[in-house]
């Protein structure tokens, strides 16, 4: 038991606990340690956890010594730019597939043709969507951007080792 005490010791200090708090803790954990001992019960049992380190980070976080890991149980918020990144992708995405299906803007070409001893002419009207192209550049950029903000996303969540303050 005490080797599992000096490796929470050696955690606190990597984690930059301050020496006092760590052998207050120490003096703590070493006595509590030794009274469930004494009742019959396991370390293991008694703090739900065999791992030191991750007891030591969470005993310091829980006490306030450390900045507790970042997590949902901390109410960590996504960043502003992201969400906003992501609602223009999406927006972007919505508009340039609506603009495909309608067709929309149209523009019409008319090309008239006369003949003049005879007199006869001749008109034709052209009607086509000016802006495909772009459009089809717009929805591939959209959907490119909107794959991108998913891997951020998936990215922004993943856990990190706790720090010291």
């Amino acid at each position: 038991m005490s080797d599992f005490v000096e490796q929470c010791r050696r955690e606190w200090k990597r984690l930059g606990v301050a020496d006092p708090l760590a052998e207050e803790m120490a003096a703590d954990l070493a006595s509590d340690l030794q009274e469930a001992e004494g009742e019959g019960i396991s370390a293991e049992e008694f703090l739900g956890s065999s791992d030191p380190r991750s007891f030591a980070a969470s005993w310091a976080a829980e006490r306030g010594i450390i900045p507790a890991p970042p997590g949902p149980a901390n109410g960590r918020r996504r960043p502003f730019a992201l969400v906003a990144f992501t609602a223009v992708a999406a927006i972007t995405l919505i508009v340039a597939a609506l603009l495909l299906v309608t067709g929309q803007p149209k523009l019409s070409l008319a090309a008239t043709t006369r003949t003049t001893p005879a007199g006869t002419s001749r008109s034709v009207v052209h009607s086509v969507s000016a802006a495909a192209p772009v459009e089809w550049i717009l929805l591939v950029l959209a959907i490119v951007a909107l794959g991108f903000a998913a891997w951020l996303w998936a990215g922004s969540g993943r856990s990190r080792t706790p720090t010291a303050a």
